[in-house]
């Protein structure tokens, strides 16, 4: 295990810590007893059109990148991503492996791997253009506001992330080779429509999905407040310092939602159930995960005869 990946999952464990030691284990509790059949039938619909929307996304700047990729190996592979993403620490790990695995079987191990990283960021970039205008949209008046300042940081770290990569000389030549790269990628506008189109189905499937949560654990709201709460939380999920997705989702939506009057707790348990259900629908990603196994095991040597 890297020193890096060994912080990021102590952080992530200690913001589940303090998540509990401020709100206590009740609001897990809450959110885990909230699941009800009717919920975990939406949330498989859901993730259903998310990971279709995602594999859509792949295919789509994989073949910017000259690579292949099938339609039905898009699927699966997204599917067990999400699932490797949800039950192991630092929410990334099932990009590398889907990454890993499409560049050994095309022989482009570098390319596969930019385009994964590509359709990730293009999708975070969409995210935060979406969460932006849906808080614009609130107006002044609305007690979602203060949430902007929380987007906000968001946005201010990551453009302080790139100004600092871009400033020694050797980060200036990665960007600008970079650059050459994503130009070649998207200079087609219908590659292009088709990545922000799907990045766009995926932040409101997902959205829709945290809405479900929100639903389920009795949260009294209007639908575009939950919306842009769910944006919130969503975009705090995407941070790799989390334990299977847990943490920073948690500590986004108890602060979310006691800004504005609904109390942290609330909060704090519609993202636990937002956990469960969305574990429990990329469960379809454990069989990918299995049937690959096998089938990527070699056949067993007949035993030799003694007679």
């Amino acid at each position: 295990m890297t020193l890096r990946r060994g912080l990021s999952i102590a952080l992530g464990l200690a913001v589940v810590i303090g998540v509990i030691l401020v709100v206590g284990a009740g609001p897990f509790l809450r959110g885990l007893a909230a699941v009800s059949p009717a919920s975990i039938g939406a949330a498989l619909l859901l993730t259903a059109i998310t990971t279709a929307a995602s594999a859509i996304r792949w295919r789509a700047v994989a073949a910017g990148f000259g690579l292949q990729l099938s339609w039905s190996g898009a699927v699966a592979a997204c599917y067990r991503s999400q699932f490797l993403n949800s039950v192991l620490p630092g929410g990334v790990v099932g990009d590398v492996h889907r990454a890993y695995r499409h560049g050994r079987g095309s022989g482009e191990v570098a390319l596969a791997a930019r385009a994964v990283a590509t359709e990730r960021i293009a999708g975070q970039v969409v995210q935060l253009v979406l969460v932006a205008a849906v808080l614009a949209s609130l107006g002044l008046t609305s007690p979602v506001r203060g949430i902007a300042w929380i987007v906000g940081a968001v946005v201010l770290a990551t453009g302080l992330a790139l100004a600092i990569a871009a400033m020694p000389s050797r980060g200036r030549r990665f960007l600008a080779r970079e650059r050459v790269l994503l130009r070649g990628v998207f200079s087609e506008p219908r590659r292009s429509a088709v990545t922000v189109g799907s990045s766009v189905v995926v932040v409101a499937s997902l959205t829709a999905t945290f809405v479900v949560a929100c639903l389920s654990v009795g949260v009294e709201a209007p639908v575009r407040d939950l919306v842009a709460l769910s944006l919130v939380a969503l975009t705090a999920a995407s941070l790799p310092i989390n334990v299977g997705g847990w943490g920073p989702r948690e500590a986004a939506a108890g602060s979310a939602f006691a800004l504005v009057g609904l109390g942290a707790a609330v909060g704090v348990a519609a993202a636990a159930a937002f956990g469960v259900l969305t574990l429990i629908a990329v469960a379809p990603g454990a069989i990918v995960l299995v049937v690959g196994r096998v089938a990527a095991s070699p056949p067993a040597l007949p035993k030799e005869s003694t007679a």
